[in-house]
């Protein structure tokens, strides 16, 4: 049994349907129910209240238009499995008594996949795509709370803060870009609350890293290709070069002992890579050639810390100055600070957030820092590069 589940093999649904109907009401009318309300149903609550919605009828839903779908679709990582995840979820015997929802970062429902009944059932809740189905749109649900609380939710009947949607069951959890941690969406597999089964959270969990995991195949696959359509001009290149992807994602290296990413290329903007130094990238096709523009390898980077930070970078005669986030200057001040041990995403979220319970948020912070530091920061663990020297001034968190 997963942490999340909201049931237990050999649970009684109706009987506990129907003692959370009177824990929901009571909790909802200010009163003080016999049994408590799951701690992460709890907190939904309090935050949906706070939000002023009304559990008696349906809250805002004014859905989408097609054409936004449409668009939000396309844009979306997530249509390169999207179709292997419902080939999944129909090849299971009981599928016609759920229905598969994927949604975006916005908890927008993007995709629907269920036999007719249910998404009949589920256009009447105003479970259609293009509905923002977040917890100040709709209250508790387990897409939106999941959002809300970063970590995967199911929920049973009169967890949900709307009574319209006490009938049914919801199983949610987060998808993420496997290369950045970015949020991409949320899975979410809902049905009738009586039919709720015991495996369907263990079945939501296979299908996310199922789709992570071929979100990293789609990554391979096209750093693969475009390697290929560079064979023959990397065969003619002497000294160290780089062949990357438009997100800075290394498909070739020679010559240099450099990370799996840099920072992202773009057009006549020099940009630093330790171990090459300071570099102008060239456009190859769909990525980009980096060779070093100057004799020297090593970076020397100075940290300036006060209202707007500032990271200096020199490569020999080459000065160039690139301004960061605080939380950014405080990330590298902690990454000095460690030494060449470096720190693990547990030891990071603890020294920023106080725990070791905010994994994704670093891995997140840490891509968006590579993206526009590349090399300098490096992985497992996080730590400056080897052939980076950084000097800190005073930087305040």
């Amino acid at each position: 049994m997963s942490p999340f589940d909201a049931i237990r093999p050999g649970t009684n649904l109706t009987q506990l349907a129907r003692e959370l109907v009177r824990v929901h009401d009571t909790v909802i009318s200010g009163g003080r129910p016999t049994a408590r309300p799951r701690a992460v149903v709890a907190r939904s609550w309090n935050r949906v209240l706070s939000a002023g919605l009304d559990p008696s009828h349906l809250n805002q839903r004014d859905p989408l238009p097609r054409h936004e779908v449409l668009r939000r679709r396309s844009a979306s990582p997530l249509h390169l499995v999207v179709d292997e995840l419902i080939q999944v979820v129909s090849g299971i015997a009981d599928s016609s008594h759920f229905l598969l929802v994927v949604t975006d970062a916005d908890g927008v429902v993007l995709w629907r996949a269920g036999a007719t009944g249910v998404q009949a059932q589920a256009d009447a809740l105003g479970f259609s795509e293009g509905a923002e189905w977040t917890e100040r749109h709709v209250g508790t649900n387990a897409i939106g709370t999941a959002l809300a609380e970063a970590a995967p939710v199911q929920l049973f009947s009169a967890e949900h803060f709307e009574q319209a949607q006490h009938p049914w069951y919801c199983t949610a959890a987060p998808i993420h870009d496997p290369r950045t941690g970015e949020l991409l969406g949320v899975l979410d597999l809902s049905g009738p609350a009586l039919t709720l089964h015991p495996a369907i959270g263990a079945l939501v969990e296979t299908a996310v890293r199922l789709a992570e995991s071929q979100l990293w195949r789609h990554h391979e696959d096209k750093l693969a290709a475009l390697r290929r359509s560079a064979e023959h001009v990397l065969a003619t290149v002497t000294g160290p070069v780089l062949l990357v992807d438009d997100h800075g994602w290394v498909a070739h290296r020679a010559g240099v002992a450099a990370a799996d990413r840099i920072a992202a290329p773009r057009e006549d903007v020099s940009i630093a890579v330790p171990g090459l130094g300071l570099c102008l990238p060239e456009r190859f096709r769909d990525g980009w050639l980096i060779r070093p523009a100057t004799g020297a390898r090593t970076l020397h980077g100075h940290l300036d810390g006060g209202t707007d930070p500032v990271l200096t970078l020199r490569a020999g005669d080459d000065v160039w100055r690139l301004p960061l986030s605080r939380r950014h200057a405080h990330i590298l001040q902690l990454l000095h600070a460690a030494g060449p041990t470096g720190l693990s995403a547990a030891q990071l979220s603890g020294a920023l957030f106080g725990d070791r319970e905010h994994l994704v948020t670093v891995r997140a912070e840490i891509s968006r820092m590579r993206r526009q530091l590349g090399g300098v920061v490096a992985t497992r663990p996080y730590r400056i590069a080897d052939d980076a020297v950084l000097t800190v001034a005073d930087v305040r968190g």
